[in-house]
């Protein structure tokens, strides 16, 4: 578990800069008030308020520390950073020197560890969770290239008025696409197959 002191006017402000250094929310944490802050005479003695703030074990740390365990024994130089942690939503970054050889061939294996850390903070989880996890700002190119193919495809299936199926890939792709395509009135999108070889066909919109 990860702890860390603060100094604050108030209490609450000290909690706050406790929370903003662990990236954590209120409900993910337990404070501990060391010191109570004191006005002082004529500001003589006057002192601020120390708490200490220690992190509780989510869900998502149980899928960190298993990809932490994953990426040590591989022996490559990456770390994982929180970028954004909320009750339902954890979104990480892969660094490091040996970074981008964890994302692998459109992504395969950076959507494999996602999977992985995800699996493992469901079983800890109440609720629904999910993982995002980057690397090389990969994500964001991906979906540019998503985007592209998708308004390539739509232009071939229109021009040949035939479908035509995309390769197999994970759900948050698929959606991705389905976006990109979802204003064109004579495009639809539909998936098929069974996960994880799930794949999208991309038709001509019949009246």
């Amino acid at each position: 578990m990860r702890e860390v002191t603060k100094y604050g006017k108030t209490v609450a402000e000290a909690v706050s800069f406790a929370l903003k250094e662990l990236n954590a929310t209120s409900d993910q944490v337990t404070s501990t008030v060391l010191e109570q802050p004191r006005k002082g005479f004529l500001g003589i003695g006057a002192r601020k308020a120390l708490v200490k703030v220690t992190l509780t074990k989510t869900p998502f740390d149980y899928g960190i520390d298993y990809l932490t365990e994953v990426i040590n024994k591989s022996g490559l130089t990456v770390k994982i950073q929180v970028i954004e942690r909320g009750a339902q939503v954890c979104r990480c970054v892969l660094v490091g020197k040996d970074a981008a050889q964890l994302i692998g061939k459109h992504g395969a294996t950076l959507n494999a560890l996602q999977t992985l850390a995800d699996h493992v903070a469901a079983k800890e989880a109440k609720q629904h969770v999910t993982f995002f996890l980057d690397a090389e700002h990969y994500r964001e190119t991906r979906k540019q290239a998503l985007v592209t193919l998708a308004k390539r495809m739509a232009k071939k299936t229109l021009r040949t008025n035939h479908p035509h199926r995309l390769e197999a890939m994970p759900a948050f792709e698929r959606k991705i696409v389905h976006q990109a395509l979802a204003n064109n009135p004579k495009i639809q999108t539909f998936s098929n197959g069974e996960e994880p070889k799930r794949y999208l066909t991309i038709a001509p919109r019949r009246s």
